[in-house]
């Protein structure tokens, strides 16, 4: 898709009611899990406008509990470059469950370039170190945490490893960054899950649909919000260059991981038929992947 497609499809997309695509009108109306866009606002008010949207993270998180929140933060790459989850965003969504009375708030992912430089130019590490809570843990994954978990219904990680962290936190929140892929065409709130798992995570991208239907089962997202602040339409996942990045101003948030990545995969006009991983986690049972059967609730600021 070229950009300016790109930049009708979202306007489209977003605009509501009004808006041209025949699901969107009907959205209002469905019966099926509910997912929230928030847009044209500053970015503390689109994620706690989307998370109030699905009852506040009061919802989500209890006094007391554990709780990880999953960014992308898998490359060497600016915050403007749209290559990993807006910084901004995470901080807010971790403001959010520590207002919820988190006892700890656990930030991480396994990366892809080295992590202390990703940590560092993805901004993510310092915007949190500026909240100055002894409650927030901003770590790099340490090998020697993934534990084995066998998993009979599984197609192909039937014995995968997990990041410990996450297997024992009483919450996990899935806050991707909505960007193409080469590989998968997109990667949002089901792919952002690979950061959580071990081994050799290439290999999985030849059974990729199975693979994410897998870990989702396993790791399964309480909530997913999704950053579409900044996006990448193009030379995804790693990208490096402005021209392919589109600032949409917008966030979308859902209990259901593939009910979110189906709504936010219209705005760079894609469907479940042009990304397998989606139809098939829906035929699994995982979430719903059936654009006619979503809520769809939009908030302008």
């Amino acid at each position: 898709m070229n950009r300016r497609d790109f930049i009708k499809n979202a306007a489209l997309v977003s605009a509501g009611v009004a808006a041209t695509p025949d699901w969107v009108k009907s959205a209002f109306a469905a019966d099926g899990p509910l997912v929230v866009m928030a847009k044209d606002g500053d970015t503390v008010k689109l994620v706690r406008d989307a998370v109030n949207a699905l009852g506040g993270m009061e919802q989500f998180v209890a006094k007391g509990q554990t709780v990880v929140v999953k960014p992308n933060i898998g490359w060497d790459r600016k915050p403007e470059l749209a290559a990993n989850t807006n910084p901004e965003v995470v901080r807010e969504v971790v403001r959010l469950c520590l207002e919820a009375g988190a006892a700890k708030v656990k930030v991480f992912d396994r990366t892809c370039n080295d992590p202390r430089r990703c940590y560092t130019s993805s901004g993510i590490a310092s915007i949190l170190e500026g909240l100055k809570d002894n409650r927030v843990e901003v770590s790099q994954v340490d090998n020697r945490k993934f534990r084995k978990v066998d998993s009979p219904e599984a197609s192909i990680l039937k014995h995968g490893s997990y990041y410990e962290d996450v297997l024992d936190a009483d919450c996990f929140i899935n806050v991707p960054v909505a960007k193409h892929h080469s590989a998968s065409g997109l990667t949002i709130g089901m792919k952002n899950v690979m950061g959580v798992i071990g081994g050799n995570r290439a290999v999985l991208h030849r059974r990729l649909s199975e693979a994410l239907v897998d870990m989702n089962r396993v790791v399964r997202s309480h909530l997913t919000l999704v950053d579409a602040t900044r996006v990448l339409v193009a030379n995804g996942p790693q990208g490096g260059r402005l021209e392919d990045v589109e600032s949409l101003g917008t966030v979308l948030a859902s209990t259901d991981v593939v009910a979110v990545d189906t709504v936010t995969a219209t705005l760079f006009g894609k469907s479940v038929n042009d990304l397998p991983y989606l139809q098939h986690a829906h035929e699994k049972g995982l979430g719903v992947a059936d654009i006619s059967r979503i809520q769809l609730k939009i908030l302008n600021a």
